[in-house]
């Protein structure tokens, strides 16, 4: 067969498995790059983050983030991939996502929340970027048809394709989503939480105390990722739209106040006792 009449055949052979689930009620886009490809770009660049960024030495708090997470993940519509949850010891207001599952939260972010569903709608948030498979959108186009067909594909050059795919993607995180991506990111991490047993109105007082930090927080990723990113505002005002459009909501949804502020009270030990309180 010559290499014109294998055109039609790889194109079909792309189309099969570009058909990728991106988000609840059976969403599905074209993504070229598969998904043991995208992990492997996560991974790399989750390795950077880690290489520059310090990571809390404390499992309990770890542990908990991570447990929140997992609920979510666990009624998400993208549950073929291993999802991680770091918390960063930083003060800066941030939480992000890399392609293929890595997910970090910043504990100046965590320091704001008052309760456990505040920190669902973060994470919600975030795996909602995963699940509709937004950075890996976006390096696809940054990296060109060429370089999706070898990622797809294997071939001798496809480690260098990788590594050059984790550079791409660490700028890519730090020029932030477009609009269309949180708005998608929002209401899809406001039904994962809900389905999840979190209460959604924490996803609205989230975005009120992001409103009130005001231009405090312009390097924070959460509230700011563009200069194309939603106002916060106009978060909120999206955010109780689809509160409403779901009710009735399900019973006995939480909030999960009394035990998140036991938690904050040991990042205030965590920073008075140099990250290592008693379990």
């Amino acid at each position: 067969m010559t290499s014109k009449a294998l055109i039609p055949v790889i194109f079909i052979i792309l189309l099969i498995l570009s058909c990728a689930t991106t988000g609840p009620g059976g969403k599905t886009s074209l993504i070229l790059i598969p998904s043991s490809q995208e992990v492997a770009i996560g991974n790399g660049m989750a390795k950077q983050v880690e290489q520059t960024e310090k990571v809390l030495q404390d499992t309990v708090w770890q542990d908990y983030v991570n447990s929140v997470g997992q609920k979510i993940v666990a009624v998400c519509d993208r549950r073929n991939i291993t999802y991680h949850f770091t918390v960063i010891n930083s003060d800066q207001i941030n939480a992000f996502a890399t392609p293929g599952g890595h997910i970090f939260i910043y504990i100046g972010l965590l320091r704001r929340m008052d309760n456990e569903a505040e920190l669902a709608a973060v994470l919600g948030h975030e795996i909602s970027h995963v699940v509709a498979r937004h950075g890996i959108k976006r390096l696809q186009a940054a990296l060109g048809v060429a370089a999706a067909y070898r990622l797809a594909f294997g071939g001798d050059n496809s480690s260098d394709i990788i590594n050059s795919a984790v550079g791409a993607g660490m700028n890519l995180i730090f020029s932030g989503y477009s609009r269309s991506n949180e708005r998608e990111a929002d209401k899809d991490g406001i039904y994962y939480m809900t389905k999840a047993g979190y209460n959604p109105q924490a996803a609205v007082t989230m975005f009120e105390k992001l409103a009130q930090l005001g231009g405090k927080g312009n390097s924070n990723i959460f509230e700011k990722l563009s200069a194309d990113h939603p106002e916060t505002e106009e978060r909120i005002k999206n955010a109780k739209s689809e509160i409403k459009q779901t009710q009735p909501l399900p019973p006995h949804l939480i909030l999960g106040t009394k035990y998140y502020q036991k938690m904050k009270k040991r990042l205030l030990l965590l920073k008075t006792k140099g990250n290592h309180p008693k379990k």
